[in-house]
């Protein structure tokens, strides 16, 4: 499955969707067209993008279903949306959107390209539940985190780094990316000293632990 395709298969169903930096509305397409919500907004900062994802569902614009909204995350609302998608951008910048709002939204789904644990980190801190937390491939390694606004999950250091999913369940996907992350800190040692050659080893360590035990697994 592609990156587009995992993303909505995630989405679950709710009244208001909101879709935040939204990607040409593709994801919007699929919650509409697949019943997941009565209606929907095109958050982007970015009018050329708000643009071309307006053309992609102009007809559900027309029929009053879809409401496009150039703005800085969910800023711009005048509604709460239940359901927050929030996908291809960093997990700092997802953590800043997301903690401009009172509260967390009912249910959210979030693409971290970067940063993924201050996002595990950050809903933690607000009491919300994760539901799942997994790594997946499509030519990259990216990584998914559905949920709840309450839930109150508790993850552990270990946890918060690698996602819980990918260690509870570990997927090849996840084992692909700790091959390679691996491999990069092998890359890397070549020219450390001191003190950082400490940490790359201490690093390496960790994520070769983790990939015999995945191993074993699979």
């Amino acid at each position: 499955m592609g990156r587009l395709d995992v993303i909505c298969a995630h989405i679950p169903a709710c009244r208001v969707f909101a879709d935040v930096g939204c990607d040409h509305g593709y994801c919007t397409r699929y919650a509409l067209q697949n019943g997941l919500c009565e209606r929907a907004y095109l958050c982007d900062v970015s009018a050329a993008c708000l643009k071309k994802a307006e053309e992609l569902l102009r007809e559900e614009i027309a029929a009053g279903r879809c409401f496009p909204v150039c703005c800085d995350g969910l800023d711009g609302l005048t509604e709460e949306p239940d359901c927050v998608l929030i996908a291809g951008m960093g997990g700092e910048e997802i953590v800043s959107i997301l903690s401009r709002r009172e509260r967390l939204p009912a249910k959210f789904v979030l693409q971290p390209m970067k940063n993924a644990e201050k996002v595990r980190a950050f809903l933690c801190a607000r009491g919300a539940g994760i539901g799942e937390d997994m790594t997946f491939r499509d030519g990259k390694f990216y990584d998914l985190i559905t949920g709840t606004r309450e839930g109150g999950t508790v993850y552990s250091a270990f946890e918060l780094r690698y996602g819980r999913d990918n260690l509870l369940n570990p997927t090849r996907d996840f084992f692909g990316k700790i091959q390679k992350d691996a491999e990069t800190v092998r890359f890397a040692l070549r020219a450390a000293e001191g003190a950082q050659r400490e940490t790359l080893i201490e690093r390496l360590h960790e994520l070769e632990g983790i990939a015999d035990a995945i191993d074993e697994r699979l």
